[in-house]
């Protein structure tokens, strides 16, 4: 069965004391079909050329600081994904691209903090692969590559956070107006399938710069709609709303 291609915004460590998040996150996933494998494209793995991660249990990576001690005994002991890497290897040696293997580089809260909520039984194989590069279109050429997979029962994920400045952060939830105009503007974007405006939003979008001061975080989002180039019309937002001022639009594809 063909897998979706998603996009979701992953939030934090503290998602998971979040009363409403986790529910829409498990909710979305019980809506999918079953993987066979995740392949996860997180916004906080960058390493050119592209990089696989452990494809055995090896420890998470904490790359958060700051936080109550709770957040850094969670586990996410899912297995390794060899088969997985495999293919992407496969897939990505028709087109030249260089990969390599970091064998001992667990997930990152970009990828087990939104799992533990979608999978928490934590027995589906994930394979994180690092972004290469933060330009949208060779990202979205990447996803084009990795296609294929979601023939085989792959799901693929790119996570990041629709708006993501640490200045916007309110406790008390208030939205500033840039993160919410960005946010409206990324939804009919997408809604319009206007790939062109997405593409060059750091020039289309309104106070871009200010949803997002480095790009890390929305950069996922092209290799999901690559992945899904010929279904840009089945998109559609299952997560939207704010926390903590952030935008967490997240969507599927397929």
């Amino acid at each position: 069965m063909r897998m979706p291609s998603l996009y979701l915004s992953h939030g934090a460590p503290p998602l998971a004391d979040d009363p409403v998040w986790p529910g829409q996150l498990a909710a979305w996933s019980a809506e999918l079909p079953r993987p066979k494998a995740v392949l996860m494209v997180s916004a906080h793995w960058e390493h050119a050329p592209i990089a696989l991660s452990a494809t055995s249990t090896v420890p998470l990576v904490y790359d958060f600081w700051g936080f109550p001690e709770r957040y850094y005994q969670v586990r996410y002991e899912a297995p390794g994904a060899p088969e997985l890497a495999r293919s992407v290897r496969a897939l990505l040696s028709t087109s030249d691209t260089p990969v390599v293997d970091v064998p001992d580089r667990g997930l990152d809260h970009g990828a087990y903090v939104p799992l533990v909520e979608m999978y928490p039984e934590a027995d589906i194989p994930v394979l994180q692969m690092s972004m290469p590069s933060l330009d949208p279109e060779q990202l979205l050429k990447l996803g084009r590559t990795l296609a294929p997979l979601r023939e085989e029962g792959v799901l693929i994920v790119g996570s990041g956070f629709f708006t993501h400045n640490l200045r916007a952060l309110n406790q008390d939830g208030q939205v500033a107006s840039v993160m919410a105009e960005f946010d409206d503007w990324g939804a009919r974007a997408l809604g319009a399938q206007d790939l062109d405006s997405l593409l060059d939003f750091e020039h289309k979008a309104p106070a871009a710069r200010l949803a997002h001061p480095r790009t890390e975080h929305f950069a996922p989002l092209f290799v999901t709609l690559g992945a899904a180039l010929d279904e840009l019309s089945t998109q559609r937002t299952t997560i939207d709303g704010f926390w903590m001022g952030l935008a967490k639009r997240s969507l599927q594809l397929g």
